[in-house]
């Protein structure tokens, strides 16, 4: 505020200086231009006098010339000469020079002192008596003005008269400015008073300068004084306004110190639940490292403390099928859970979404930690109650310990992510110590990815199809392509363990381009077979995700209406909208569109016939069951006969056993894949399958339908 506040005050006075040297200049260059205003008219009014003194001279010896009849009659010239002129005589051009034929002094008494001076003034005139009829000129000589007529007698004679004038008397003519103490004055124009004004002349008679000196009038000094007076208002204002713009600056100087220490308050604090964010829970990690670190250096044995990241299992499914509101108000439930089972000196703090970090204090042994994540456990099991409807949920918990596991902080986090990576990994509803394992298989699963990125590249993947049979098992109907992953040197990878890292890490898109390529190519080997391919939901949910699968097939010049799109329910249920928009493009391209799993998610009717799918597959989680729980047939039934009803192709995964195929050739099940009838197989297989060659089932001719 007091960096502000001189800032200010030095503006308003570089404001009030620069003003002041305005004024200043303008009142200077006011009285200049008076100053040379009022020389100007001297100069003018004297040279003035001079042409009129001269005209008049030089008239009265034209008119004795003319009167005089002839150039002999030089005495009557002169006696009628004399009266006007102080100085008189003929001169001649002859021979290109100027030469005094006859000269005359008509100076009486008491002008005898500038006669040799004004013979030397008619002597600087020659030049200009060559050069002209008749003319006049300014001169001093003696303290006095002189002036020159002159007149032609002959083409190569002249008459000159020359006359000597009182400067002060002048001055004092009518028709000169009323100037300020006006008069004659000697020696050099620096000795002259600063308020004075000069004009300098030299003195032929005598080379001393003199001066016609004023004191010349200064309309800018008015005009300064007339600025100032009007100024004091303005100032006065200034100064008042300045007053309030430094009480004001203080006021919003305060308001600002407030609205920071609030802003650091909101920075640290989550929005919805109240509770510290990521930034401040950070900062109180490292608090809690330093005092940890002080204590290690210290040599102390104290107690450690143990970091914990939560995150919500099924949070997404409550979020989808309540509306964010509902999923709101469950994170706000779970945090007031959470924070009755804290002790004092613990934090809870919210991440964002549904992931949330615990810093317990006074940790000793792993069962310190342990008990609270039981605990944990245990309170978010018991369901809640989001707008009338009971959601059950579960939490999954990883657990880092310092100063066992590390004393970084970012070693610390990510040893704890890791962690609950783990939690989830093993079923979700857990907690998981870190344990060195665990970062040796995290290293493991970077080095796949990166692997990953080259197998793509290099085209070192492969494809295995699983052929579907027509319900009576005979007929191969259609394929389904999997992805397999020969590696070099860790074997083959299953699609359950690279295709997660794949989209984690944004290789699905790639990877998916490829197996669509893939497919086309090896599609053509089979004429008039469907090959089924699995869609990721990052893949869909890609802007350009149609255009690829379109320029894929174009270029391979493959059928679209063999390539079978296979969709999740979690890819329509995300974002209807936009799904519903990608599908109608795909269905008018002549892609033939199936959902996988079905059963599994949030199976609707709504969804059935908003998306228009053409087939239906059954999970064969269903089938795993089928035997054991008469739920499972229920269920199974209920979902062939929906198929059916809505006119779509049904498709049973997973099928094993004699017993599965024969209850569901009896419920009405269009098609089958599984173990029962085939493994995936590489495209070679596939051509004896299909081929002159083709593989049999006990008691059955397989054919392509």
């Amino acid at each position: 505020m007091a960096r502000m506040f001189w800032w200010a005050a030095i503006l308003i006075l570089g404001t009030v200086a620069f003003g002041a040297g305005v004024v200043l200049t303008i009142s200077r260059a006011a009285n200049e231009d008076a100053r040379l205003q009022e020389m100007r008219q001297i100069h003018e009014e004297l040279a003035a006098r001079a042409d009129q003194h001269a005209r008049q001279v030089s008239a009265i010896m034209r008119m004795q010339v003319d009167q005089a009849g002839g150039p002999d009659e030089r005495e009557e010239l002169f006696m009628q000469l004399a009266p006007h002129v102080s100085v008189g005589g003929i001169v001649t051009t002859e021979g290109g020079g100027i030469s005094w034929v006859d000269r005359r002094i008509f100076a009486g008494a008491g002008r005898n002192a500038g006669v040799d001076a004004a013979l030397a003034v008619s002597s600087m005139f020659d030049a200009e008596v060559a050069m002209a009829d008749e003319g006049s000129n300014l001169r001093m000589v003696d303290g006095r003005l002189v002036y020159l007529g002159f007149a032609r007698l002959t083409d190569d004679r002249y008459l000159i008269g020359l006359d000597m004038r009182s400067i002060e008397g002048e001055l004092t003519a009518p028709g000169m400015p009323p100037l300020s103490g006006m008069r004659v004055g000697h020696g050099s124009p620096e000795s002259l008073p600063e308020h004075m004004a000069a004009i300098s002349m030299e003195d032929i008679a005598t080379g001393e300068s003199l001066q016609i000196v004023w004191e010349p009038a200064r309309p800018g000094d008015m005009l300064a004084k007339r600025i100032g007076y009007a100024a004091i208002p303005p100032l006065a204002v200034t100064a008042l306004l300045f007053v309030l713009v430094v009480a004001n600056t203080r006021r919003v100087a305060r308001n600002l110190a407030e609205s920071h220490a609030r802003a650091e308050s909101l920075a640290g604090q989550d929005p919805l639940s109240g509770l510290p964010n990521r930034l401040l829970f950070g900062q109180t990690l490292d608090l809690s490292l330093r005092g940890l670190d002080n204590q290690i250096r210290a040599g102390a044995q104290g107690e450690g403390f143990a970091l914990m990241f939560l995150d919500l299992d099924r949070f997404k499914e409550v979020n989808d099928a309540y509306g964010h509101q509902a999923g709101d108000a469950l994170i706000l439930q779970v945090a007031q859970r959470l924070q009755r089972l804290l002790e004092r000196g613990d934090t809870l703090a919210r991440f964002g979404g549904d992931e949330f970090a615990v810093l317990q204090m006074g940790v000793g042994c792993d069962e310190d930690a342990r008990a609270l994540a039981a605990r944990i456990l245990h309170a978010l099991s018991e369901a809640f109650t989001i707008a009338g409807n009971r959601v059950n949920i579960g939490i999954s918990i990883g657990i880092a310990l310092a100063p066992r596991d590390s004393c970084d902080r970012e070693t610390l986090m990510r040893m704890a992510d890791t962690a609950l990576y783990e939690a989830k990994s093993e079923g979700r509803n857990r907690s998981a110590f870190f344990h060195r394992e665990m970062d040796d298989a995290l290293q493991m699963r970077k080095l796949v990815a990166e692997d990953l990125r080259r197998a793509i590249a290099e085209n070192e993947l492969t494809i295995h199809y699983q052929p579907i049979f027509s319900a009576d098992g005979r007929n191969v109907v259609s394929l389904e392509a999997l992805v397999r992953w020969p590696h070099p040197t860790k074997g083959m990878i299953s699609p359950a363990k690279f295709v997660p890292l794949a989209e984690q890490s944004g290789l699905v898109i790639p990877l998916g381009e490829w197996v669509v390529r893939r497919v086309c190519e090896d599609g053509k080997r089979w004429p008039g077979v469907r090959i089924a391919v699995n869609v990721s939901p990052i893949q869909f949910r890609q802007r350009n995700f149609v255009e690829g699968v379109i320029s894929v097939v174009e270029e391979a010049g493959f059928d679209p209406g063999r390539l079978e799109l296979e969709l999740t329910e979690g890819v329509v249920v995300e974002d209807a909208d936009a799904a519903e928009i990608v599908m109608a493009r795909l269905r008018d391209y002549g892609f033939p569109l199936a959902l996988d799993d079905f059963g599994t998610g949030y199976s609707s009717l709504i969804y059935l016939r908003r998306f228009a799918f053409d087939k239906i597959k059954i999970d064969q989680s269903f089938l795993e069951s089928l035997d054991e729980m008469g739920e499972s047939a229920i269920l199974v039934h209920s979902i062939v006969h929906l198929g059916r009803a809505l006119g779509l192709k049904v498709t049973a995964e997973g099928v094993e056993t004699p017993e599965q195929h024969r209850f569901l050739m009896a419920l009405g099940c269009h098609e089958m894949q599984g173990f029962l009838f085939s493994r995936p197989i590489c495209a070679d297989e596939v051509d004896r399958l299909l081929g002159t060659t083709p593989r049999r089932l006990p008691g059955r001719r397989i054919t392509a339908a």
